[in-house]
């Protein structure tokens, strides 16, 4: 029986239109640090865990591209026979849990050397390392189970370099909706070495330290609200300061400049919450009325970073969206069933109810609608054409960037109704809309005096 780690063409050629896909399914795909992953070494991709699947594949979409990367997972989802063929077809392996009972935890030893032999065969392992997934932008406690495989691996090696630990902290500006931009931070490679020293005295110490550092690794390479008490609060304060900060930092408005403001204002609200709880609960308080206040209004936050646009902009911006009509009705009718019937599924077959799940869902059942919704469509326009065998293949090819365009035009129309409400506000209803103006004003001013 071949070896879960064996790099089979079809596993390859697999990989390689999963991660196609995967790049695709994002509006900005954005690493920084791939460099940091090293050659010729067994490695350990650690990354924070918040969107289930599509985590994994992000850490596929970074690794070298001859360098299969072995992941573990929940024991329970290997119950179906057709199903665990397909996880060990992808590469994947069971770890139990106490809930999959308590007789089943000593198959975790076999899982265990399975592990250590990836290693000791210069493969690359992929293990959650907070155990768990929660939607919440957190580091959550760190399990051990990762260091264990760590070191008795490393013991090969001794104090020589070897097994390597790659933190990967993800950031996805939206967990659900496609189209919108991924960073996949890559930090530098923990060495395994420089703990076996401390592991020989003491193995509670040492796999202490190498998880601290783990964390803070994690931590630096994410936005980690690190709160329990005012997580809402962070959210709200962020999403409210980015412009502010972004002025302040002297960066352009792009989806890492972004990224590295919210980083700025998290350590911010992080040492408010230590060293000044006066001015966190004022601003909890002032986030909760701010958040009530644009729900009352109908308005998003963004909007009211600048004044509302006069008549003259928006009749401008009515012309050039009635224009690029027709290629807006082209682009849904040619990608209505791929980008819809995925959701359709989630919703209302498989029913999902957590919302991490969800992209991931939709994605793996959009790599099946695509090409073959495309594939149809493209019979049967083909079937209208005969002959004009360069327009069948300019029209299969022309479908998905037809539907990005579509989706981006979407996206334009309801920015733009919203700017109408906005300038409706500003004439209707004045007083209230500066009330809102002045709740937001005095989170940023907190924010800013941090």
């Amino acid at each position: 029986m071949s070896k879960i780690y064996d790099f089979s063409v079809l596993f390859n050629l697999t990989r390689r239109y999963v991660v196609f896909m995967f790049k695709r399914f994002y509006g900005e795909f954005i690493v920084v640090g791939k460099e940091n992953i090293p050659n010729g070494y067994p490695l350990i991709f650690a990354p924070s865990h918040t969107n289930a699947l599509m985590d994994a594949l992000a850490v596929h979409s970074v690794s070298p591209q001859n360098l299969p990367v072995i992941f573990l997972a929940r024991a329970d989802i290997f119950k179906n026979k057709t199903a665990a063929k397909f996880l060990h077809f992808a590469k994947i392996m069971p770890i139990f849990r106490i809930r999959d009972g308590i007789e089943n935890l000593g198959k975790n030893n076999d899982i265990f050397l399975q592990c250590v032999e990836v290693l000791d065969n210069n493969k690359a392992l992929g293990i959650m390392p907070e155990g768990n997934q929660e939607i919440e932008r957190k580091i959550r406690p760190i399990v051990k189970g990762i260091f264990r495989i760590a070191f008795a691996a490393q013991t090969k090696y001794g104090n020589l370099p070897g097994v390597k630990i790659i933190p990967i902290g993800m950031d996805y500006e939206d967990i659900v909706k496609s189209n919108k931009p991924i960073i996949i931070n890559i930090g530098k490679p923990i060495e395994v070495s420089e703990y076996m020293n401390s592991y020989a005295d003491n193995q509670v110490i040492a796999t202490n330290e190498i998880r601290d550092r783990l964390r803070d690794d994690l931590s630096n390479l994410t936005v980690d609200l690190a709160t329990d008490k005012y997580y809402e609060c962070f959210v709200t304060a962020i999403e409210v300061a980015s412009g502010f900060e972004l002025n302040e930092l002297n960066l352009p408005d792009k989806a890492r400049n972004r990224f590295i403001a919210r980083q700025k204002i998290n350590e911010k609200l992080v040492g408010l919450e230590k060293n000044d709880p006066e001015s966190i609960s004022k601003l909890d308080s002032l986030c909760t009325e701010y958040e009530n206040s644009l729900k009352r209004i109908k308005l998003k936050d963004k909007l009211l970073e600048k004044s509302a646009p006069g008549f003259p902009i928006l009749f401008l911006k009515a012309i050039g969206l009635f224009l690029t009509l027709p290629v807006f009705f082209i682009g849904l009718v040619l990608n209505f069933f791929p980008f819809f019937t995925p959701v359709f599924v989630r919703k209302y077959i498989f029913k999902t109810q957590f919302t991490g799940f969800f992209s991931s869902l939709q994605f793996g059942l959009g790599i099946i609608t695509f090409p073959v919704f495309y594939g149809i469509q493209t019979l049967i326009f083909g079937l209208t054409v005969t002959g004009l065998w360069w327009a069948v293949l300019l029209f299969f090819f022309a479908q998905y960037p037809l539907g990005k365009m579509s989706l981006n035009l979407y996206k334009k129309m309801r920015k733009f109704i919203a700017k109408i409400r906005y300038r409706k506000l500003q004439m209707k209803n004045k007083v209230e809309l500066d009330e809102v103006k002045s709740i937001r004003n005095q989170i940023i001013n907190i924010i800013s005096n941090a």
